[in-house]
């Protein structure tokens, strides 16, 4: 054997034995402060961006929660935003990587370093025995503590803010004493007050494909309006729901949603920066006479977008989602990039 194929050795079994022990030391919880990067490249023409992928460990009332940054690979950037999921599914359903449809990967073109979090219980996040416990309330404090991750690691002062449907009811809860963290909030899809007096008895909601399929619009026969979202991007969202959230979600945050229209569930004049509030015009799960009041009661530079034929997942629905990413970023503030083709 030569020196050059002898040094080659040596340098395999020293990687090999430092994989090994990195990998005692991870399970040991020894390297748990460390994130952990994968790198993604978009498997499709009209995206060949490369994202780098980052996960942050975080723990919150002895649970870990799942906090995970997307941001384009080697870019340097201070504007930071935070994605905050509903009730039923957790955070990855805004990246639905399928033409340039994701919504986390739309705001990283963009400039943005993006923040998807976990409420304890949902997708990545450790499990909860008690499903009734990760109620609005709860959630709320999850969202500081990523929202302070955030800010102490990246060393930021302000962060935007987006919460969609249930997420605004705890992005809204945490806003209200944290205010100094924000620097824009958007409500997508606000659940403004209750949606139902319906009773909730199970502390965990069962999860099935056709409920994933739930939101999007239907034809006149019942079956997925094909002509508003595309089949492959249903698959896919679907999948993401199955994959990542199982047969069973927690139920606290559906227990305080499902309540009679009469009951507020968003204070807005406790909200002090400025904010979108951003919907499609045929969402089942809104009541329109308090979107359409909503500025009356938040703070100037605010905003509210309604898109004419849209509904809960406006941002993923063909003739729409492009509107969506365009009022939305325009909001923020930002320079749009596109990518080469924009479908």
């Amino acid at each position: 054997m030569t020196s050059d194929d002898q040094r080659e050795d040596l340098l395999m079994k020293r990687f090999f034995i430092l994989s090994i022990l990195i990998f005692i030391l991870s399970g040991m919880g020894i390297l748990s402060g460390c994130s952990v990067e994968k790198i993604e490249t978009a498997q499709n023409e009209t995206d060949p961006t490369v994202y780098s992928i980052e996960e942050f460990p975080l723990e919150r009332n002895g649970i870990q929660l799942h906090l995970e940054r997307i941001a384009e690979m080697e870019s340097e950037t201070d504007r930071n935003i935070l994605l905050v999921h509903g009730v039923t599914y957790s955070s990855k359903e805004f990246d639905v990587d399928y033409k340039d449809y994701s919504l986390a990967r739309f705001l990283a073109r963009n400039g943005y370093a993006v923040w998807l979090l976990d409420i304890a219980g949902y997708g990545r996040s450790g499990e909860v025995t008690d499903g009734f416990m990760p109620d609005s309330d709860y959630a709320a404090e999850d969202i500081n503590a990523a929202v302070d991750k955030i800010i102490g690691d990246t060393g930021c002062e302000k962060i935007d803010l987006l919460g969609w449907s249930w997420g605004t009811v705890t992005t809204s809860k945490y806003i209200a004493s944290h205010n100094d963290k924000i620097r824009k909030l958007i409500l997508y899809a606000p659940i403004l007050s209750g949606v139902g007096d319906y009773e909730v008895t199970d502390a965990f909601h069962h999860n099935t494909w056709e409920h994933a399929a739930g939101d999007f619009q239907t034809s006149a026969d019942g079956e997925i309006d094909y002509d508003i979202v595309e089949p492959m991007l249903v698959d896919k969202y679907c999948s993401i729901c199955w994959r990542y959230d199982g047969e069973y979600s927690p139920n606290g945050g559906r227990r305080d949603i499902c309540v009679s229209p009469s009951v507020s569930l968003i204070d807005l004049s406790k909200i002090n920066v400025p904010t979108l509030v951003i919907c499609g015009d045929s969402d089942p799960f809104l009541n329109y006479d308090l979107v359409d009041s909503s500025l009356e009661q938040l703070p100037d530079g605010s905003r509210l977008e309604t898109i004419m034929g849209g509904s809960h997942v406006v941002f993923i629905e063909k003739p729409y989602y492009h509107e969506f990413q365009d009022k939305l970023i325009d909001f923020l503030g930002q320079t749009q990039h596109f990518p080469a083709e924009r479908s």
